[in-house]
């Protein structure tokens, strides 16, 4: 089902090119030795119409895919970041918050005064750059954007196989928050709907999994993790062991809807681990994304390891 989702939606444009950029990408990091992991962010738009006016999205803005870029490059990883435009991007999220004028002003009165940061953002953006900086001279960071989900998932399938090359050194860390239903392209209007046609009826199709193909065809070799949201506490240990005996892939991070940002599970088959935060630890500014990486590139180094321990 997967195969025949993706043979009959569009594929993203410069598809070929951006190939080339992730194969030449993985190929420096290969050259300095250093391990790679994939990582999907932000939410998919589901188009209403060909030429789309309309879509169906989802409450995602990629905040844990973007802070977790930036710890998996502090902790010596390359990232391959397949994120929505428009979403949280690494670095970038920490000025969101602000109105970017507002962090400036001018250092003088002249018409060609210089323009300067304030005072009291130097230390914060001065730690920023700092970190950006040493990440674009490693060239440790490659960015690929998407909107709609059928784009998301052709570049997911295209990223995963460039990964191959790379066997147990690739990690896919699958936060991107995938809409469930689809509407077929031949069941798709071309044009704008019209309200004056009345009220909207929709008829949506499931979108096939692709964490089947990705683990057992795209690559095979890699240590997968996947992301298991639910609003339900008592289901959300028995269904995230559930997706790992049916994908058999390594790790699934379990989390609720109304705590996802101070406490997750780290569920695999033999073993649950709880991750959490203190309120201290969320007033200081830390974040649980940063004891998510730790554990996994920890998880990630046993499973690299010839005997897997």
């Amino acid at each position: 089902m997967a195969a025949a989702f993706l043979n009959q939606t569009s594929k993203p444009e410069r598809l070929d090119e951006k190939r080339s950029e992730i194969l030449d990408f993985i190929e420096q990091q290969k050259q300095v030795d250093r391990k790679v992991v994939l990582v999907t962010s932000g939410g998919t738009t589901v188009p209403l119409e060909s030429k789309t006016v309309r879509f169906i999205d989802n409450f995602s803005v990629g905040s844990r895919g973007a802070a977790s870029t930036e710890y998996f490059l502090k902790k010596g990883y390359a990232v391959v970041f397949l994120h929505r435009n428009r979403s949280l991007k690494p670095f970038l999220r920490h000025l969101s918050t602000y109105n970017f004028l507002d962090l400036l002003e001018l250092d003088g009165e002249n018409q060609d005064a210089p323009v300067k940061v304030k005072s009291e953002h130097q230390k914060r953006l001065s730690s920023i750059l700092r970190d950006y900086e040493q990440v674009q001279r490693d060239r440790s960071l490659l960015w690929v954007e998407f909107q709609s989900l059928s784009e998301y998932l052709h570049l997911l399938q295209m990223c995963s196989t460039c990964l191959q090359g790379l066997g147990k050194s690739a990690m896919l860390y699958l936060a991107a928050a995938v809409a469930d239903f689809y509407i077929p392209k031949d069941q798709m209007p071309e044009h704008k709907i019209q309200s004056a046609e009345g009220p909207l009826q929709l008829s949506l199709q499931l979108v096939p999994k692709m964490l089947e193909p990705l683990v057992k065809e795209w690559v095979p070799e890699a240590f997968v993790v996947s992301f298991k949201l639910e609003t339900n506490k008592d289901i959300l240990v028995s269904k995230s062991l559930q997706a790992l005996d049916k994908y058999q892939h390594q790790l699934v991070i379990a989390n609720l809807l109304e705590t996802r940002k101070r406490e997750v599970k780290l569920v695999t088959t033999d073993n649950c681990v709880d991750i959490s935060m203190t309120t201290e630890e969320l007033s200081s500014g830390h974040e649980i994304e940063e004891k998510i990486v730790r554990e996994l590139a920890s998880l990630h180094s046993k499973f690299c390891s010839p005997d897997g321990h």
